[in-house]
């Protein structure tokens, strides 16, 4: 797939995201929305699956936008996350921390899970992107949609993974809270490695990886380092998906998965972080306006089939009037804040 135009200049890293300032204002806001929403149980599963599909768009965006590498295989890290972490939750589920009320102990062990479950979906990443990074373009692409696949039946054909059924009975302890803080720490992640050093020399990757290699840039190394980024983010989005539905099972992570979150990367412009972000947003919120839609007009008998099955046509659309209209996505490069209408007050360039 043909990238986007090059950013102008590479950004640094805004003021406010250095420190631990984000981390100060962002926790009261993730506890307040967790408390104010306890009576609202759609609305938490809904902002649980957008949270989930931000997390997803990030991270496949540090490999696909800001590296240039085409995967699509994100499912398969997805899933490896949440079958490991929903095997290690259900080892746990009679174990409590002593001296800790029964809330907290179940968030420690819930955040440990996710760390294992991340950690191994970050392993499967560097067995695979090791010697299959040093391939480009179509090349990998096909990789990456084969270990997909083969993540998907190795978990058909397990026991300790319920096979075709699926793995059900684990703990639903992944409240609003927990997702939006791995929303936080992507979000942030991606937007503080995109003004490093390190990020400086993904993007040259993505421009002309010849080039950068001439210039002495690790090229192999900078490619499995993003990739090993984003495949521990999507096991981690996999672990809080498997704590807050009923049942996971083989189905939830299918090449049809991976394209949705290839559409929101590519959808809000391939490099930019808010970019994935509001696609990640808009494409969640989608299905549920279909189902109004349909409601609307009184076809409610068979409706979330219906909703099923127009929804990839409906992206399909989407994205060739968007390749057709803007090649390079909603924001490009770019982020949220650099393309706001020019009336809103923004600071003057050489005024500190």
């Amino acid at each position: 797939m043909e990238s986007s135009s090059a950013p102008a200049s590479v950004p640094g890293i805004p003021p406010a995201l250095r420190g631990v300032l984000p981390a100060l204002v962002a926790i009261p806001i993730l506890v307040l929305l967790e408390w104010g929403l306890a009576g609202a149980p759609f609305a938490t599963y809904l902002l649980s699956i957008m949270g989930v599909n931000v997390i997803l768009a990030v991270s496949l965006n540090i490999v696909n936008g800001m590296t240039g590498q085409f995967s699509i295989g994100h499912a398969g890290f997805m899933a490896v996350g949440a079958y490991i972490a929903g095997v290690v939750s259900l080892s746990l589920k009679e174990i409590a921390i002593s001296g800790l009320p029964v809330v907290v102990s179940d968030q420690v062990f819930l955040l440990l899970c996710l760390l294992v479950g991340g950690l191994a979906a970050a392993v499967c990443g560097f067995l695979v992107g090791l010697p299959s990074l040093r391939l480009r373009g179509d090349y990998l692409a096909i990789v990456t949609l084969g270990f997909g696949e083969i993540i998907r039946v190795v978990v058909q054909n397990t026991d300790a993974f319920g096979r075709a059924l699926g793995l059900s009975g684990i703990p639903q302890t992944a409240g609003l809270g927990m997702v939006g803080f791995w929303v936080f720490v992507v979000v942030l992640v991606a937007r503080r490695l995109a003004g490093s050093s390190h990020g400086r020399s993904l993007w040259a990757i993505r421009e002309d990886e010849v080039a950068a290699e001439a210039m002495g840039v690790d090229t192999t190394g900078y490619k499995v380092r993003a990739f090993v980024i984003s495949s521990f983010f999507a096991g981690v989005a996999g672990g809080l998906f498997a704590h807050f539905v009923p049942i996971i099972n083989p189905g939830s992570f299918t090449f049809v998965k991976s394209m949705e979150v290839v559409v929101m990367v590519v959808m809000g412009g391939l490099g930019s972080t808010t970019g994935a972000i509001v696609a990640a947003m808009f494409l969640t919120l989608l299905p549920e306006a279909l189902r109004s839609g349909f409601t609307a007009m009184g076809a409610e008998g068979s409706l979330a089939q219906k909703v099923d099955q127009i929804r990839m046509p409906v992206y399909g659309l989407m994205l060739v009037a968007l390749m057709l209209l803007r090649p390079q996505g909603l924001f490009g490069t770019k982020e949220l804040w650099e393309v706001l209408p020019r009336w809103l007050p923004r600071r003057r360039k050489g005024l500190a």
